[in-house]
């Protein structure tokens, strides 16, 4: 059920005087913190575990304001939504993406290789591990952790589809055969489906009052509907130790006006406030006891086009339509909150295409409409479009667009809906343009393709409807090149834009979105990754003074 990701990707936007969703993370350590693991950043190999020091613990609470529900699923094999946050303080995969280095960085693996040209992975597991349950992390509960998620099938699951078998080989020792190459040590910093678990305890997870996990948190409260929603405590007996001055303590409260998260935050009863709209965010530029972060995400807009059905279906219309588009005038009225993309992949992933910035070409436009029948002297063009409830960037892009439009003789009957009813309506193929956002499971470009783009009888997310036998097959292929030959990958992944975006039209990307964020200038330690939308890594934070 993907669309619980989709709730964290449109919901986060969807509330007046705040801009379009962000979705961002903490910072990466490497494979441990107290004290810190030798680890060789080359290899991917980290020796040395931790041991808990005996200190005073800091009792200030870290408070993280969401505008939304801190919690949909406590599942976490089938969790796809907005507890990703609080998820990844509590449960851990087997690496961690770092989006500086660009490559995973151990976390409950130490190190790990891959043979058979990356059909077979081995992953050594981190000693000394427990689960919140008491029970000890070894190479038997990580399989059935990872076997029982593929079982499920629900969320992300996958991530693992490649998978064809597991085997704990010792203790310590993972190792999985795959049924084609892919980038497992990628696979498994995944922010979704990736978690490693008690499965003794997973049935008994959904009223909250408890957790299976090995991260540094464990559940305190949760009062789900509440103000403060959830709160976590400090794991005594995690892996990483503790140090006095880190953050033992974190409490969630739900904010859902950003205006009133931003009086919060100065007065000092949050911490982090995970988007600002651009007037606040310049404003919290300069008050004293804030500080800002603004970093791009892996997070972008894609405006669908209808390809199997009315007025779009021709490849002439859908071309007019990307060319009608006002790139750079939006990109201008997000004032920093967006970067103009280039292609469907972000900067920083393999598959980034450089030169392929969409420009707006009116006249070109005007050609095509005719030559489809419409235009000023000719038939009048309706096109119906829906976009998030609530969310001003996509209201942006409407307003502009229907005034460009009207120039042409095309008028532009566009719908605001709540997610789940437009989604509903997508499925159904009930409109000619479909607006959302997109950013991967795990940090790779195959996301945007496998879902959105490959073809589908029932359409979940390929929402475009394009039906292409050549276009699968190369998607098919992204997994294995990725894998086995990143420059034979980075050139097919360019040639797929080209196709989807040029020659079928089938999508427009105008912008990138950029997180701003705002929070205590008391906080150290904060840096934002774009692998874990809205994550805040609270283990590595701690409070100055």
């Amino acid at each position: 059920m993907r669309w619980h990701k989709r709730l964290l990707v449109a919901g986060v936007a969807g509330v007046v005087a705040m801009t379009a969703s962000a979705c961002a993370g903490g910072q990466v350590r490497g494979a441990g913190r107290t004290p810190q693991p030798s680890t060789d950043t080359s290899t991917g190999t980290s020796t040395g575990a931790a041991e808990a020091p005996a200190a005073k613990a800091n009792d200030a609470t870290f408070v993280y304001a969401p505008n939304l529900d801190v919690v949909t699923d406590w599942d976490p094999a089938s969790s796809y939504s907005n507890e990703i946050i609080a998820m990844s303080n509590i449960y851990e995969g087997l690496t961690r993406y770092d989006a500086g280095a660009r490559k995973p960085m151990p976390r409950l693996a130490t190190e790990w290789s891959s043979a058979a040209g990356g059909k077979e992975w081995t992953f050594k597991l981190r000693q000394g591990v427990k689960f919140h349950t008491g029970a000890p992390l070894d190479a038997e509960a990580a399989k059935k952790a990872i076997e029982r998620t593929m079982k499920l099938n629900a969320g992300a699951a996958y991530i693992w589809g490649a998978v064809k078998t597991i085997e704990a080989v010792d203790a310590s020792t993972l190792k999985f055969t795959l049924k084609y190459a892919a980038p497992l040590d990628l696979v498994a910093s995944s922010g979704y489906a990736a978690y490693i678990y008690d499965t003794a305890a997973a049935d008994k997870l959904k009223d909250g009052e408890s957790d299976a996990g090995t991260g540094p948190y464990t559940i305190d409260t949760w009062q789900k509907g509440k103000e403060t929603e959830l709160t976590l405590k400090a794991f005594d007996g995690y892996w990483g130790g503790w140090k006095p001055e880190q953050y033992r303590k974190v409490a969630f409260r739900v904010t859902p006006e950003i205006t009133t998260a931003w009086q919060l935050l100065q007065k000092g009863e949050v911490n982090f406030v995970p988007r600002l709209n651009p007037q606040l965010f310049a404003q919290a530029g300069t008050t004293e006891g804030v500080q800002t972060s603004q970093k791009a995400s892996f997070q972008n807009l894609l405006v669908l086009f209808n390809t199997a059905s009315g007025p779009t279906k021709d490849v002439k219309v859908r071309q007019a339509l990307q060319l009608a588009i006002d790139y750079d005038g939006l990109v201008a009225a997000l004032k920093g909150a967006g970067t103009k993309a280039s292609g469907l992949v972000p900067e920083g992933l393999l598959g980034h295409v450089q030169g392929m910035e969409p420009k707006q070409d009116l006249a070109r436009a005007a050609e095509l409409l005719n030559a489809a029948g419409y235009g000023q002297d000719l038939e009048e063009l309706k096109l119906t479009m829906t976009y998030a409830q609530g969310d001003e960037d996509q209201k942006l892009l409407v307003t502009l667009l229907s005034s460009t439009l009207k120039k042409l003789n095309v008028t532009l009957q566009a719908k605001p809906m709540a997610w789940n009813a437009q989604w509903d309506l997508g499925k159904k193929k009930g409109q000619d343009i479909f607006v959302m956002y997109w950013y991967p499971d795990y940090p790779d470009a195959y996301s945007w393709f496998l879902n959105v783009f490959k073809s589908a009888d029932k359409p979940q997310f390929n929402l475009s409807y394009l039906k292409n036998a050549e276009i699968d097959k190369a998607i098919d292929a992204l997994p294995q090149l990725s894998a086995t030959d990143a420059l034979a990958a980075d050139q097919a992944y360019a040639d797929l834009q080209k196709k989807i975006i040029q020659e079928q039209a089938a999508v427009a990307a105008p912008y990138v979105q950029t997180y701003q964020r705002a929070l205590s200038a008391t906080v150290q330690g904060y840096t934002d990754n774009p692998a874990y939308p809205n994550v805040v890594f609270f283990y590595d934070l701690k409070p100055a003074g």
